[in-house]
């Protein structure tokens, strides 16, 4: 287990199909800025998501947001923040969807794995039921294609 930096997008869609307790069971810390924190409290956010962060699980450390550095402007305050913490606390790992937000991250040696590398690691150890947890994903506006949600079931097929 290692400590991870934790985008606006991969915690919003944990929350909305109740998965987000899988993180600390993946991750020995999980670390946002204070900038992802606001961006999961603003207005637009789903309400659930705003509840859970009004009230933040003891194992989700808040830190400030760190000085901006040089990447993409189209990458939202949010990705910037993490990809920024990461660098500073020296976390290698970030959980991360946008995908200029996950080149930018790569371009600066991170690592990077999505919502649904968490619930592939999640159903690798047994933590979830894997097609149950990707129809609530799909159901949601997660943006994805059919092939790539195909071979995460076809990984854990499902026993007779």
């Amino acid at each position: 287990m290692r400590a991870v930096i934790a985008d606006t997008g991969p915690l919003n869609y944990l929350i909305l199909i109740d998965q987000i307790d899988l993180l600390p069971h993946l991750f020995e810390a999980v670390v946002i800025p204070e900038a992802v924190s606001a961006e999961l409290a603003a207005g637009k956010a789903p309400q659930i998501v705003r509840d859970w962060i009004e009230a933040p699980p003891d194992w989700l450390l808040i830190k400030p947001t760190p000085a901006p550095i040089d990447l993409s402007p189209i990458l939202d305050a949010g990705e910037q923040a993490a990809i920024g913490l990461a660098l500073d606390l020296k976390i290698d790992l970030l959980i991360m969807d946008e995908r200029a937000g996950v080149k930018a991250a790569r371009a600066k040696g991170l690592r990077v794995v999505g919502t649904l590398g968490v619930l592939d690691q999640a159903a690798a150890v047994g933590l979830i039921d894997l097609p149950q947890a990707l129809a609530r994903l799909t159901a949601t506006n997660f943006r994805v294609g059919w092939q790539l949600i195909e071979m995460l079931l076809a990984k854990y097929p499902t026993q007779p």
